[in-house]
C-alpha cells in the first residue's frame, strides 16, 4: 500500500484558471470545466490519507466538466444540489442522500455539477486490489454498474465515511499514527468494493488444504512480531507462504475470527500492558489507544471494558 505522510489541504478560488489548474492536478486526468456564470467560486478541503483521500468541495454556478479518464475509484455522495453524469451514451441523475461511483476506471465521462456540495472518496486501484485479494480486481471494477447504490450499501456508505470523517476531525493526532491510517484506508476500501458489487474469491481445493495448523502457526507468529506496523492480509499470508483466502479459512477455521481481528486483539493487550506502566502526567488512554490503531476512542474504551473488565482510564491511573 502506498504510503505517504497524511495531511489536510484547504483550496478556495474564484479564478477559473487557478481552479482548472487545481482539479486537473488533485484527480490526475484532463478536464474540461465549463462554469456558466462570471461569479464563480470553488472551495476544496482534502484529508490525504496516502492511498485514500477524502474531499470535500463545494461550488457556486452550474459547472460542466469532461473527464478524459480516472485512474483511481472515486465514489460521490451528493451532500447539497444535484449531480448528472453521462458515461457511455447513459445519463444519470443523482440527488442527495445518493451514493454513486463516478466513473469506471480510465473511461471518459461528463459531469453536470449544479450548485452545491459533494463529498468524494478517492481509492488507488492497487489498495483496493490489496484488499480484495484478487489480482483481477482493477479489470473488474471496469465492468462495475454506474447507477445509484441500492440504499442498503448507500446508508453502510455514508454511516463508514462520517464515522471516520467525524473520528479524524475529532482526533487530529490520528493523522500521525500509521496503524490508524492503514486501518481506516483498508476499511473504506472494503466498503468501496462492496459498492461496485465485488465478488468475493472462491475458495480452491489448495486453500482448504492451505487452512491447517501450521498456516495458523505461521500467521500467528507474524502478528505478534508485526503487530506494531501496519499490516495487510496481503503481507500475513505471503509470510504464511498461503494466499489471502487460505489464511483467512484458517482463522475461521480453527479460531472462529479474521486475521485482522486477531491484530487487534493483540494490539489491545499491547495497549493494556502501556496503560498498565505509563506515567498518567505524561500519557493519555487517547494517545495510547492511537499508537495502537484506535481511532475511536469511545469504541477502544468499550472494547477494552468488555475484555479487561474496567476502563482504561483506571488502568492508566492504577
Amino acid at each position: 500500500m502506498r504510503t505517504l505522510a497524511p495531511a489536510t489541504h484547504q483550496f478556495d478560488s474564484r479564478d477559473p484558471d487557478d481552479i482548472h489548474q487545481h482539479l486537473a492536478t488533485t484527480y490526475g486526468t484532463r478536464l474540461r470545466l465549463r462554469a456558466r456564470d462570471g461569479d464563480y467560486r470553488l472551495t476544496h478541503r482534502r484529508t490525504d490519507l496516502g492511498p485514500v483521500r477524502l474531499d470535500d468541495l463545494s461550488q457556486s454556478t452550474d459547472l460542466a466538466v469532461g473527464i478524459d479518464g480516472l485512474d483511481t475509484l472515486v465514489v460521490c455522495e451528493p451532500l447539497t444540489g444535484e449531480v448528472n453524469r453521462t458515461c457511455d451514451g447513459e445519463a444519470v441523475r443523482y440527488l442527495p442522500g445518493d451514493v454513486h461511483v463516478v466513473t469506471r476506471p480510465h473511461q471518459p465521462c461528463t459531469v453536470d455539477w449544479r450548485p452545491g456540495r459533494v463529498a468524494l472518496c478517492v481509492l488507488d486501484l492497487a489498495l483496493l486490489t490489496e484488499v480484495s485479494g484478487e489480482d483481477g480486481t482493477a479489470d473488474a471494477l471496469r465492468t462495475a454498474g454506474l447507477g445509484a447504490v441500492p440504499p442498503d450499501l448507500a446508508r453502510h456508505w455514508r454511516t463508514t465515511t462520517a464515522y471516520v470523517r467525524r473520528a479524524l476531525l475529532s482526533e487530529p493526532d490520528a493523522l500521525g499514527s500509521p496503524l490508524v491510517i492503514g486501518a481506516t484506508a483498508r476499511l473504506l476500501a472494503a466498503s468501496a468494493l462492496a459498492l461496485c458489487g465485488a465478488i468475493p474469491p472462491s475458495t480452491t481445493r489448495r486453500d482448504t488444504a492451505d487452512a491447517g495448523d501450521a498456516t495458523l502457526r505461521r500467521a500467528i507468529g507474524y502478528l505478534e512480531e508485526h503487530a506494531h506496523l501496519d499490516v495487510s492480509v496481503a503481507q500475513v499470508a505471503a509470510a504464511a507462504r498461503v494466499s489471502p483466502r487460505a489464511l483467512q479459512l484458517a482463522f475461521r477455521r480453527h479460531l472462529d475470527t479474521t486475521p485482522m481481528a486477531y491484530l487487534r486483539d493483540i494490539r489491545l493487550r499491547r495497549a493494556h500492558r502501556e496503560l498498565q506502566v505509563a506515567d498518567p502526567g505524561r500519557e493519555t488512554v487517547a494517545g495510547i489507544a492511537l499508537r495502537w490503531g484506535f481511532l475511536s476512542h469511545s469504541r477502544f474504551t468499550a472494547r477494552y471494558r468488555a475484555t479487561f473488565g474496567v476502563a482504561p482510564r483506571r488502568t492508566l491511573y492504577g
